[in-house]
């Protein structure tokens, strides 16, 4: 996703002494609706690592697909031990409960299927702003000039535990540059939860000064449901995969929005205008991905109806007596069957590639929204500010009036306060609104150069799928010809 959720880089626990502490720490998390599941973070943890040599960067994002473990062990994030405060994760984990009926689960691979995701570089992260005025040139070339390298791969979901207890956990794969990291690479199984305790810790930091955060994915009942009592079914797996995939988005870029009440005199109309904008494109977007999700689904539907052409078509070939007929019938078969395989192939780069792009746009857009949300509410407690320190200059003024000097001092000090206030609600409006400015640059650029990635590699997915259509049917045209 296009937000980013803090830039100091992510500690992990090393013993239980030393827990690390940070806004953009990495997760592996947990796919449990149910409060009964084991947490994995009150188990034994591993002992201190102390790196001899150099580890393997590409060992990480190996798979090794999904299997049933009862005890999970932590690994050491290889901080230095002076760097490391209180753990992040200690009062993170969010409890699920079953009665949230309204999100409806994602529904993607589980097991040894391709879980292995291009790991994509962090978004710039969110930096505390400082009280200055910048030009819009000036903020761009700070973005372009960001060097900030993490890469982020979540990957292997596991299912612990059986039954209604049961959980997924999911190895979250860090390789980074950083000087403050004694390792360069390191891994750590979380669970769902701990992705939404991150969520809600960094929201509760970051969302006050204006910065856009990532919301995660929403929880889903019956998904979960399916993975703990089912079996490994095509549904069940696709949950679990369309999940993963979603969770590495939110740690390398990441829904309930409020509408907005207040009403604001806008002074700037370059705020105005963005306001606009945004509420436009997000229209436009759930316009565009129910059409796409549209298309995945008449993609399944034709993989569907292929499958079932191709065997009819065996079958009679089967019982025909013609042999050149029935060669060339067979061997149509053989080529639905494979238009068949790409169809499916297709349907997955469908959704994967462009139907979640638009899914997390239209999120980012939600939290887009909210960043407006609060510079308003900034700007209604100045202007609340200032309305209490108009009244008490006018009751100063009333007291001259009645010539009350033994409250006229008090007054004066209840003006010197609100004076204070108000300064200080002017310059925390100024700084939201410097924050809120380049938050919105900041997303305008990465969204293009996502759009970019993403259209041109779907683009080359049609493009290649086109191209084994192509040669199926070209193999097939002889057979056809051969008919006598």
């Amino acid at each position: 996703m296009s937000g980013s959720c803090g830039r100091i880089p992510p500690p992990f626990p090393d013993n239980e002494d030393q827990e690390a502490e940070s806004d953009t720490r990495v997760l592996d998390s947990d796919e449990d609706d149910d409060d009964e599941g084991e947490d994995i973070f009150t188990g034994a943890r591993s002992n201190p690592i102390t790196p001899t040599s150099a580890p393997d960067e590409c060992d990480i994002f190996s798979e090794e697909g999904s299997y049933i473990r009862s005890d999970v062990h932590h690994a050491t994030n290889g901080l230095h031990p002076d760097e490391e405060e209180l753990d992040l994760f200690t009062e993170a984990t969010v409890e699920l409960t079953l009665t949230n009926t309204t999100s409806q689960g994602r529904r993607e691979i589980i097991g040894p299927t391709a879980s292995a995701c291009n790991t994509t570089q962090v978004p710039n992260s969110i930096l505390k702003p400082s009280i200055v005025t910048k030009t819009t040139e000036e903020l761009e070339e700070e973005e372009s000039g960001d060097q900030f390298e993490l890469n982020i791969a979540v990957t292997n979901p596991e299912k612990i535990g059986d039954g209604m207890n049961a959980y997924m956990s999911y190895k979250v794969s860090t390789q980074t540059t950083l000087p403050m990291f004694l390792n360069k690479t390191f891994s750590v199984r979380r669970r769902f939860s701990d992705f939404l305790g991150l969520y809600e810790k960094i929201s509760a930091k970051h969302s006050l000064l204006g910065c856009i955060i990532p919301p995660p994915p929403q929880k889903s009942v019956v998904g979960m449901t399916k993975v703990k009592v089912g079996k490994e079914d095509s549904s069940s797996a696709e949950f679990v995969e369309k999940r993963r995939a979603a969770l590495e988005r939110l740690t390398n870029s990441s829904d309930a929005v409020n509408k907005m009440t207040i009403k604001m005199n806008e002074s700037d109309n370059w705020f105005e205008s963005k306001l606009q904008e945004v509420e436009n494109e997000e229209q436009l977007l759930r316009r565009l991905h129910a059409a796409v999700d549209s298309l995945v689904n008449h993609r399944k539907e034709l993989c569907s109806n292929t499958a079932v052409f191709s065997k009819s078509v065996a079958m009679l070939g089967s019982v025909e007596e013609n042999s050149a007929l029935s060669r060339a019938l067979s061997q149509l078969a053989e080529v639905e069957d494979k238009m068949e395989q790409l169809h499916q192939q297709q349907a997955f780069s469908d959704f994967f590639i462009l139907a979640e792009l638009l899914a997390d746009y239209i999120r980012l857009l939600g939290a887009v929204r909210c960043c407006f949300e609060q510079r308003m509410k900034v700007w209604q407690r100045l202007q609340e500010a200032q309305s209490t320190l108009q009244k008490k200059r006018e009751a100063e003024a009333k007291l001259l009036w009645a010539n009350k000097p033994e409250k006229l001092q008090q007054a004066k000090d209840d003006i010197n306060e609100w004076e204070s206030k108000v300064s200080q609600c002017e310059r925390d409006f100024e700084r939201v609104t410097c924050t809120v400015r380049k938050e919105l640059l900041r997303f305008e650029k990465e969204k293009a150069r996502d759009f970019k990635q993403h259209i041109v590699k779907y683009l080359e997915s049609l493009l290649h799928t086109q191209h084994r259509l192509v040669k199926c049917w070209e193999a097939f045209l002889p057979e056809a010809k051969a008919i006598a």
